[in-house]
């Protein structure tokens, strides 16, 4: 490749992947990202990149999903702001060596735990929060002190397009780098030893990676989804409920991992609350969310149609209308879905809501344990009875009640999911650890006293708690 034809410093073309992460490794072990100075100024200049060029990326997200700025602002550039800051008000003392206590056996000594980054790091992000889902991970891979290889999601073309030209502008070259691509880039990118890797997707590409990343026993972060359940009974008010969960469906047209996948709720409690679902998307919306600017779009025409195709469960009680020249659907909401209905059987990413009935809780609880683990569960009851059992007798990466998805902006809550939903969990101090391995570190002075403590001489008549010791100790 000729200089001309080299890609600016920061951003790589595929050829030059591998040559990229030696020279990243390169820097790393030069020791040029470990100073907590180093890792502070990466921040502040993340924190700059994303107030100082916010109106590019507005642009860009509206291009790519219809995303209007506020949500923007909220959902995205915001949301990693509030990262930044949390982290950067911590990190010095998040960073401290934790004391640890040492036996009486081995006194005096002392031991400790101190952290360390890992070294070379590789964050693969989704199109469907691109700004949020590639650089929150960012945030704890540059405190921890790594260097990074980012790679956003070729199916929000605009906002990677802004990713590769801006991140070179206010991050260090030498140790941050935006690999722009599809599958061909990606493929190459995990036959690369790295030192970790974070994904944030489907788990079906997922197992892809945890697969490439057995090659070089990469350790993985895999940042899932699944079907997340919302259950609802008539202790609550169900206007307010309806709203929260429209809210929490809708936003971003559905496309959200964390979005209410279906509800499950008895009869009485579905039909009224399928009332009160319609008055809350009216309200969010207006009488013709296809005019709203608050209502985004299906990304790419294959999802379209695969999301439409699932609009034959059950009857549709609100919404419903589509078009596909603009990819638009509607805020659809769906009653007396049946359970082994194609919209029961995959995680829907869109803005399609099923009304699964129950015959109550013992149902609903049987129902969600029958399936694989989710990434979220939520639960409308006053009653707390009702939140024990959910929470003591289901597993999932998350609970949250009387809202959807809000625990995310919860700095200090580690987000992630279990089993099928994704290993792993970031946000806030988590998302340091998760980049820094935890080295043990003991100290004992070298004397004879201390010696004879752990090697006691059988000759000598020690106690029985040093002879045990002796035979532990081979």
């Amino acid at each position: 490749m000729t200089s001309e034809s080299m890609p600016p410093a920061g951003t790589v073309a595929g050829a030059a992947i591998p040559q990229t992460v030696a020279a990243l490794r390169a820097a790393f072990d030069s020791g040029r990202t470990k100073p907590l100075r180093w890792r502070l100024a990466q921040l502040e200049g993340l924190r700059r990149m994303l107030t100082e060029r916010a109106a590019e990326f507005e642009d860009a997200l509206l291009e790519d999903l219809a995303k209007n700025p506020t949500e923007s602002q909220i959902a995205e550039l915001g949301f990693v702001v509030g990262e930044i800051d949390h982290m950067r008000r911590n990190l010095r003392r998040w960073l401290r060596p934790r004391r640890v206590a040492v036996p009486a056996a081995l006194m005096p000594a002392t031991a400790r735990v101190v952290l360390e980054p890992v070294g070379v790091v590789l964050v693969i992000a989704p199109w469907n929060y691109p700004v949020q889902l590639l650089l929150a991970p960012l945030v704890g891979a540059l405190a921890a002190g790594n260097a990074v290889v980012l790679k956003p999601s070729e199916l929000a073309p605009a906002t990677s397009a802004a990713m590769a030209r801006l991140v070179p502008q206010y991050l260090d070259r030498a140790a941050v780098a935006v690999v722009e691509g599809a599958v061909d880039e990606t493929t190459d990118l995990l036959a690369q030893r790295w030192d970790h890797i974070f994904y944030t997707g489907n788990g079906r590409v997922g197992r892809i990676v945890a697969a490439a990343a057995v090659e070089h026993l990469t350790p993985v972060t895999l940042e899932l989804g699944g079907k997340s359940p919302v259950y609802v009974d008539e202790s609550v008010d169900l206007a307010a409920a309806a709203r929260r969960i429209a809210w929490g469906k809708f936003m971003n047209a559905g496309q959200t991992c964390v979005a209410p996948d279906y509800v499950l709720a008895s009869r009485p409690v579905a039909d009224r609350l399928a009332d009160e679902l319609k008055t809350a998307v009216k309200a969010l919306y207006g009488d013709d969310p296809a005019q709203s600017p608050d209502y985004g779009r299906i990304v790419t025409d294959r999802q379209f149609d695969r999301l439409t195709g699932l609009l034959g469960a059950g009857r549709t009680a609100v919404g419903g209308g589509s078009d596909a020249a603009s990819r638009y659907l509607a805020p659809t909401v769906l009653v007396d879905v049946p359970r082994d209905s194609a919209v029961m059987g995959e995680e829907i990413f869109g803005p399609v809501l099923p009304i699964v009935p129950v015959d109550g809780l013992d149902d609903a609880i049987a129902f969600i344990r029958s399936g694989d683990k989710p990434l979220a569960l939520y639960v409308f009851s006053e009653r707390r009875e009702v939140r024990r059992r959910f929470l003591t007798e289901t597993s999932s990466g998350a609970v949250g009640f009387g809202v959807p998805a809000a625990h995310l902006a919860v700095g200090g809550l580690p987000f992630g999911g279990v089993g099928e939903s994704g290993s792993g969990a970031y946000h806030g101090r988590r998302s340091l650890g998760t980049f820094s391995h935890e080295k043990a570190v003991l100290s004992k002075p070298l004397t004879p006293d201390t010696l004879q403590l752990i090697y006691p001489p059988y000759t000598e008549g020690k106690d029985r708690f040093a002879r045990g010791l002796l035979r532990k100790l081979g």
